[in-house]
Formats: structure tokens, C-alpha cells, sequence
């Protein structure tokens, strides 16, 4: 599933918020305030791509993410490694440390969250 930047931005809002009416989501938006009708057309997209459902309150509906904040950004980074790593997430490691300009001590850290994984791997 690909998301736009703005319906990414929506996402965003219902994972904060959890559920959410269509006010408390222009609410949510920096000024200037997106028109009511840009964040339903947004919305209908989303349904449409099954990020999002709603439960109706009377004339209301109050919306809320299908898809988890860390299930959408691990196929994001997924398909990223395969469209441009060839697939190899060591090749995007590489990448990742060389290219973010990465302290000695981020790495560091980056060394310890790696040799817990290995750890829980091997148990």
C-alpha cells in the first residue's frame, strides 16, 4: 500500500489520536487549515486503499487507521530496500551508515541494537 505525503500526514494524525472525527482531524493540520472537503476526498482515498475505517455516530463518522504506524513503515522500508537495494538489506545498511553521516556513538548504538537481534536469532 503507498500513501501519499498528505494521506501519510492523515495517518499520522489517526495514529496519535486513534480515532477521530473529520473535525478533530482539520484540527490537527498546522495553519492554514486544509478545506473539509480536501480531507474527505483524502479519507476516501485512504478507505479506498484500506488504511482506513470509520464507524458511523449518527450523521458523523469517526475514522481510524486499519494499518499500524510500525506495519506501514516496515513495508515502506521493504519495498525501498527491494526497489533500490536489489533486495539486500546489507546493501542498504551500508548505504544507511555512510550516507546519514552517522556519529562514532550512533554507530556504536547501531552495534548494540544489531548484536541484540543476532542474540534473540540464535535463542
Amino acid at each position: 500500500m503507498q500513501l501519499s505525503k498528505t494521506e501519510e500526514q492523515v495517518m499520522e494524525y489517526l495514529w496519535k489520536l486513534e480515532k477521530a472525527y473529520m473535525k478533530d482531524l482539520i484540527d490537527a493540520f498546522p495553519d492554514p487549515k486544509p478545506a473539509s472537503t480536501t480531507v474527505a476526498t483524502l479519507l476516501k482515498r485512504m478507505q479506498d486503499k484500506g488504511a482506513v475505517g470509520y464507524t458511523v455516530h449518527g450523521n458523523s463518522r469517526e475514522y481510524y487507521p486499519l494499518i499500524g504506524k510500525n506495519d506501514y513503515f516496515a513495508k515502506q522500508v521493504k519495498g525501498m530496500i527491494n526497489n533500490f537495494f536489489e533486495g539486500s538489506t546489507t546493501q542498504f545498511a551500508s548505504f544507511f551508515t555512510s550516507a546519514t553521516d552517522m556519529s562514532a556513538a550512533e554507530l556504536e548504538d547501531l552495534r548494540k541494537l544489531v548484536d541484540q537481534e543476532i542474540k534473540k536469532k540464535r535463542s
